[in-house]
Order: C-alpha cells, then sequence, then structure tokens
C-alpha cells in the first residue's frame, strides 16, 4: 500500500450538486425547481398534512374513545413464571424485577398476579392484587398471598 494510491471507498463520496451552472448541467436556469409557483421560493412549502385548504383527513374523520388518566396500571406476572423461584422464597415486585421476569410498565401502581397455569412450588407472594385463579393456585401449592 502506498500513500499516493489511497482513495476513499466506493461510495461513499458523493459529488456536491452544482445548481444554476448552465442548461447542459440539467440544473441550470430555475435550478432544479420548475417554474416559480410556492415550492420554488425560498422557505416555500406547506406544512405537513395541508391539503390546499380542503378540510383535512385529520379533522373529517371522526374522533373515537378516551384515555382516562386516573386509571390504574399494573404490573402483570402469571403464576406459572413464580416456578422459576426457590421454595419458600419471598416474590414480591423488586424480586421479579431483578430476575427479569416483568417488562416496565410505564407509571405502574403495583404488581398484580394471574393464575393462568398451575403453581407447583410453596412461595409467599406479596403484591397489590390477586385473581381468585392466582391465590387459589398458590395457597393449593402451598404458599402465602400478602397484600401490600
Amino acid at each position: 500500500m502506498r500513500i499516493d494510491t489511497l482513495q476513499p471507498a466506493e461510495g461513499s463520496r458523493k459529488s456536491v450538486k452544482r445548481l444554476g451552472r448552465g442548461t447542459g448541467s440539467g440544473l441550470g436556469k430555475t435550478s432544479g425547481k420548475g417554474h416559480k409557483g410556492q415550492w420554488a421560493r425560498s422557505g416555500g412549502g406547506v406544512r405537513p398534512g395541508f391539503e390546499g385548504g380542503q378540510m383535512p383527513l385529520t379533522r373529517r374523520l371522526p374522533k373515537r374513545g378516551f384515555n382516562n388518566h386516573f386509571r390504574k396500571v399494573y404490573a402483570i406476572v402469571n403464576v406459572d413464571v413464580l416456578n422459576n423461584f426457590e421454595a419458600n422464597a419471598v416474590v414480591d415486585f423488586e424480586t421479579l424485577w431483578c430476575a427479569g421476569l416483568i417488562k416496565e410498565v410505564k407509571n405502574a401502581v403495583g404488581l398484580k398476579v394471574l393464575g393462568n397455569s398451575e403453581l407447583k412450588v410453596a412461595l409467599t407472594v406479596k403484591a397489590t392484587k390477586f385473581s381468585a385463579s392466582a391465590k387459589e393456585a398458590i395457597e393449593k401449592a402451598g404458599g402465602t398471598c400478602e397484600l401490600v
């Protein structure tokens, strides 16, 4: 390799678009902007969603739904996930979070345990809410449910 033969990788450098350098260049006269009009002007154009004065699509469509700002959001975990812990362990939001078994829930108020399957290990589970089936599954396995 010699220093006089070094050159950039193929396609990594792009030549500058030279505007207004004669008709032969293909970008002379109007510099690729066509003839006059709003788009030919400096700073011209319209905002996104503008349809030339016609009622925009976003305003023609009806509004639907509603977001309740006061609702309580819970981090949800199923009983089968609790089988990953050793017998007689104390399981709460922190231990589940550290073990990577629950995902981050924005504005979560607490932990809710659902009983979608069986629990094979006796555990002490601390949560904000339990479904009836989850409570039954935990107590059937010999564990206890504690409301936090």
